[in-house]
């Protein structure tokens, strides 16, 4: 009798976009996992598909003043402020420990407050070796514009886009905003723009008042809200911007089981982003991956990638 008698299938996780080859859908995402060192003992980083660092700036920034995190009832409003070490010390001093981790994929998400900060720092970024692909994130407010966020302008998006790409050495994921009255149109513009890939959805834009103090909970006064709460708003712009481009969709907002993936790759992402999650499971992105292997198993599922955009509609 077969070894393999009775013993159920293993499921193919595997995915690829913009010629990335991922073992499964599964990402941590940009701000949620530091620069990836500090989880190296905590996760294992080469059991999930790869993870997107916080994001880097073309010189150090202290981020905003406390309070800037503030629990809600199904998520987390936050107002880090971005703070990071910058793009340079970046490739000096977090690279090389990356590069001696054995089968990761590194992501770097890059944001500026001008065209050309966008640029620099992709310029330093692409004399790193060991990155993967570029994340722009485009909610951040054009300074020479009245503070308009790049991402909810399409003359901006298309803009940051294409000067990202003219001096990008790696595949660009562009990180839509949602924060825009039509998805679809945004995604359009990074697609004419040159984006290679789009990741959605970013947080969206919120507040809460400690009624008490009649005081805002947070310093900045809005922040971004994310977590459970948005995930059905993210799966709706996900299934609208995937239905709009011919760009490879990476899905996020509120991911924290197996089942969540599954619906966002249904929806037609090809991977999705773990974020808040990480914040209450240091561990959520190595479980959701032995959850989707059990999954898969359980629902006969041959390969993963058959799933993307498979959602029925009658």
């Amino acid at each position: 009798m077969s070894n393999n008698a009775g013993r159920a299938a293993v499921t193919d996780l595997r995915v690829a976009f913009a010629g990335l080859a991922l073992k499964n859908p599964v990402l941590a995402a940009s701000g949620t996992f530091g620069y990836g060192v500090e989880f190296e003992d905590v996760v294992a980083l080469d059991r999930i598909g790869g993870f997107i660092v916080k994001g880097l700036s073309r010189e150090p920034m202290a981020g905003n003043p406390p309070p800037r995190l503030w629990e809600t009832a199904a998520g987390m409003l936050n107002s880090i402020g971005l703070q990071n070490i910058g793009a340079r010390a970046f490739v000096e001093e977090k690279l090389p420990r990356l590069r001696q981790m054995r089968n990761i994929v590194v992501i770097a998400n890059v944001f500026g407050y001008t065209r050309e900060d966008y640029e620099a720092a992709i310029q330093v970024l692409n004399e790193g070796e060991g990155i993967a692909a570029y994340e722009l994130n485009v909610s951040c407010p054009n300074t020479r514009h009245g503070g308009i966020t790049f991402g909810s302008d399409p003359r901006l998006l298309d803009e940051v886009v294409a000067a990202a790409k003219r001096v990008s050495r790696r595949p660009l994921i562009v990180k839509l905003s949602p924060n825009v009255t039509s998805i679809a149109e945004m995604a359009r513009v990074a697609e004419a723009a040159g984006a290679d890939v789009l990741s959605l959805v970013n947080t969206f834009v919120a507040m809460a008042i400690d009624p008490e103090t009649r005081r805002p909970r947070i310093a900045h006064v809005t922040a971004g809200l994310s977590g459970p709460a948005i995930k059905p708003i993210a799966l709706r712009m996900v299934y609208e911007a995937a239905h709009a481009v011919d760009l490879p969709v990476i899905g996020m907002g509120g991911i924290s089981t197996a089942s969540d993936v599954i619906e966002f790759m249904l929806a037609g992402a090809v991977a999705v982003e773990v974020g808040t999650a990480n914040f209450w499971d240091p561990r959520a992105t190595e479980n959701i991956v032995r959850e989707l292997e059990q999954w898969c198993a359980e629902h006969n599922v041959e390969k993963i990638a058959d799933l993307i955009g498979a959602m029925k509609s009658d």
